[in-house]
């Protein structure tokens, strides 16, 4: 026997400690890569009350059988308020994270608002109100997600690019001074979230209105089934109002992408049956990370206890959704 043979010989509990290291790495990976592959995703919801009336999120929880992950309110900058800390906190003691879709206007006055014009918000004519919430959300402490200025590419709020005498580039300049805001003001419990409508035809390019990883933690997509409500508007399923515009999100970052606000009428169709097909989409369309449902009475009752049947749908979809 070798020189070299004998010490293997001499001492067998090397070789077996060997093997176990390669077992534990093997098994280290295949636990992340499992992991990764199962990282629950997230059902939100936004509705009226909400941050600071709770009950009606309680009672369509209960309805549901199944608790959101992420609650979601919006907030005009001109009502002047700061940032709702004790309504958070109620909300992310539920469970779920406080999601504020922020917004540059006073809803009451339409798209023409020349006080909330792009250009005004990145010359810094806000920064007083912006390093208020900056510091509030900072000494709030938990996650907060921000998803500010949604639905730029349309033409329906004053931050448009097509609207209010704003110019292209407009939109990425305002944004990335909000986020250096925050950033001046050490800000590191916020997700920021860019969040288009899905693109039609006459809206505006997303590669110009992107304002570039740096700046964005994730992006998301806000689209309705229309249905009949709209001039020209028919049914479509999930897939026929999201796959154009996932594919031209997906195209600009890979960034985390989830559905930033969606819904589907009674009215032109089987609202159950789309809701089921959804979550089908859904179970097989593992990019998208989550969804929050426009739970409103609006321009139609978007609500998911619009009926019975579309109850049942969503609670059962839920029961797969992970």
């Amino acid at each position: 026997m070798s020189r070299r043979s004998r010490r293997g010989a001499g001492r067998p509990w090397l070789s077996l400690v060997l093997v176990l290291a390669t077992l534990a790495a093997v098994a280290v990976a295949d636990t992340g890569t499992a992991a990764a592959a199962t990282t629950p995703r997230t059902f939100g919801v936004t509705l009226p009350g909400v941050p600071t009336d709770l009950s009606g999120l309680q009672a369509l929880q209960t309805e549901l059988g199944h608790d959101a992950q992420t609650v979601m309110w919006y907030q005009a900058w001109s009502s002047g308020t700061g940032f709702p800390a004790t309504a958070a906190a109620q909300i992310a003691a539920s469970g779920a994270t406080p999601e504020v879709t922020w917004e540059p206007w006073d809803p009451s006055a339409g798209v023409a608002q020349p006080k909330y014009a792009l250009a005004r918000i990145a010359s810094g004519a806000f920064d007083s109100y912006i390093s208020s919430w900056a510091r509030q959300i900072r000494g709030y402490g938990k996650p907060v997600i921000l998803r500010f200025a949604h639905e730029m590419n349309g033409n329906w709020y004053p931050w448009s690019e097509q609207v209010n005498g704003n110019r292209p580039g407009d939109y990425v300049a305002a944004w990335r001074h909000v986020h250096a805001v925050f950033d001046k003001n050490t800000v590191t419990n916020v997700t920021w979230l860019w969040s288009p409508n899905v693109p039609y035809a006459g809206s505006t390019d997303l590669g110009e209105l992107y304002p570039g990883d740096a700046s964005v933690d994730e992006v998301a997509l806000d689209g309705y089934n229309w249905s009949t409500l709209q001039t020209g508007s028919t049914w479509q399923s999930f897939d026929q109002v999201f796959d154009p515009g996932l594919a031209a999100v997906e195209s600009l970052t890979t960034r985390p992408v989830s559905i930033g606000e969606v819904g589907c009428p009674e009215v032109g169709g089987d609202k159950p049956a789309w809701i089921t097909d959804m979550f089908s989409t859904l179970s097989t369309r593992t990019d998208i990370r989550g969804f929050v449902w426009f739970d409103y009475t609006k321009e139609t009752d978007w609500r998911i206890d619009s009926s019975a049947g579309s109850l049942d749908a969503f609670a059962s979809g839920l029961s797969t959704f992970h």
